[in-house]
């Protein structure tokens, strides 16, 4: 959202009023009112904007693999904007895991609806102090991949925590589709 300068001078008013209470002339109430009613409207038109894009990737999902191109740009905006992609748009991406683009946004959606690790306490806190108790085993769960080694236990020195991907992988550049070059008719 974008402030103009006058809008800046009432917001930098009311700011004053706000920390040093005192009684406002009217014009002020009446244009504090008015950015109000502004930074409402740009709000509704943001959600307006927003409730457009996701039923847009709606229909360029349904119509797929039509619109691969569309499809795939728009969901790359969805995902900037915060949204959280669905099971719909994991198995649209899986169906078009031969897209380049298709498979490094499936990555990067699977990562977004991925749940949360449990946290591990370190060594050398509180629980330092407290005598040790043995831990029980938790309950295998089936379907899991089974990590290599115990997240608990230390790395070794140079065993790396896991691969960094590069910028290019995990955002690849945009590219645009090229016009079909112009045929001259002879005549």
């Amino acid at each position: 959202m974008v402030f103009g300068a006058d809008e800046l001078r009432v917001l930098r008013r009311a700011l004053a009023v706000a920390l040093r209470p005192a009684p406002l002339p009217d014009e002020d109430v009446r244009a504090c009112l008015r950015l109000a009613e502004s930074v409402d409207e740009a709000e509704g038109e943001a959600d307006r904007m927003r409730a457009f894009l996701l039923a847009d990737l709606a229909r360029y999902r349904a119509a797929l693999p039509g619109s691969v191109g569309g499809y795939l740009e728009l969901l790359q905006d969805a995902l900037a904007g915060g949204y959280p992609p669905g099971a719909d748009d994991l198995a649209a991406l899986r169906a078009l895991r031969g897209n380049t683009l298709a498979a490094a946004l499936l990555e990067r959606c699977q990562v977004l609806p991925a749940p949360r690790t449990r946290l591990v306490s370190l060594p050398g806190g509180r629980a330092a102090d407290e005598p040790k108790q043995p831990r029980q085993p938790r309950p295998e769960q089936p379907n899991q991949p089974k990590p290599s080694r115990d997240p608990r236990e230390p790395r070794k020195p140079g065993e790396p925590a896991r691969p960094m991907p590069k910028p290019s992988e995990v955002f690849p550049p945009r590219r645009r589709p090229k016009p079909p070059p112009e045929e001259r008719a002879a005549g």
